[in-house]
């Protein structure tokens, strides 16, 4: 049976320091399943200018890409090995595809990757390539990334999207205790959870200009982008699976979920 793909609405960088419900239902979801083979991830916050760059470091250093948060965060290690020889394989995939791939053993893994693998395989022994999203892009370039690659969930990989279905800094209410979800916000969200269980790739394509308040919910895109990739690996026989669902700060999408075979 074929590897789940699955999507992390990733929060704050200060969910790997965090014990709570939504880093327990990821470490619970990778635990109560065979450990992958390897993990491709694309994050959001891996955006680079022209083709899809593939990284093939064999020991790919950490990106402490954020301020002002806890002083405990930065002496965080992940020391999980790359994947190398695999970066290669889906760098040739990728080019076969006509998506005109960059080998890069040069970059490091953003918070965005590192921080939910800790959560979800803290033992950091699952090998990792991590895929950036191209600029400029459109949402059809990620669905290909994601079709693809599907045939590595045939061989036990995990293709792993990394962002946030809501996503504006702007917006977020940073009150002490318990903060009521926006309307706004939840409506978006449901809105695309809608799309995924009626396999709406159309719509959920042309989001910006059908789902309600997309305006709010993703003024740019790099949060939502991840999305797309896990949906291109998506399958006839996948099925929706939530894995969390919830809000920080008022309208911060903590929602993430997998797609697999039931």
């Amino acid at each position: 049976m074929a590897f789940p793909a699955l999507f992390v609405s990733h929060g704050a960088p200060s969910a790997a320091l965090d014990d709570d419900a939504y880093t327990r239902a990821l470490g619970g979801w990778a635990r109560g399943r065979p450990r992958p083979r390897a993990v491709v991830v694309v994050s959001a916050h891996a955006e680079a200018f022209g083709p899809v760059r593939v990284n093939a470091a064999s020991e790919p250093a950490l990106i402490y890409d954020f301020y002002g948060f806890p002083a405990p965060l930065y002496d965080l290690r992940y020391p999980a090995p790359g994947a190398p020889d695999l970066a290669r394989e889906i760098a040739g995939t990728l080019l076969e595809a006509g998506l005109e791939p960059v080998v890069d053993a040069q970059r490091g893994w953003d918070h965005g990757v590192w921080v939910p693998l800790r959560l979800l395989y803290p033992a950091a022994d699952v090998p990792v390539v991590a895929l950036s999203l191209p600029v400029p892009r459109r949402p059809e370039a990620l669905l290909a990334m994601g079709r693809v690659l599907a045939p590595l969930r045939e061989r036990g990989v995990l293709l792993l999207g990394s962002g946030g279905i809501v996503h504006n800094l702007h917006r977020l209410r940073m009150d002490d205790g318990a903060v009521p979800t926006e309307p706004w916000a939840a409506a978006f969200g449901a809105w695309v959870d809608e799309r995924l269980d009626d396999r709406d790739v159309e719509g959920l394509v042309a989001y910006a200009a059908r789902a309600p308040h997309a305006d709010l919910a993703a003024p740019t895109s790099e949060h939502f982008d991840p999305l797309f990739f896990v949906v291109g690996a998506r399958d006839g026989r996948d099925r929706v699976e939530s894995v969390y669902q919830g809000f920080r700060y008022g309208s911060l999408s903590l929602r993430s979920f997998a797609l697999a075979a039931q």
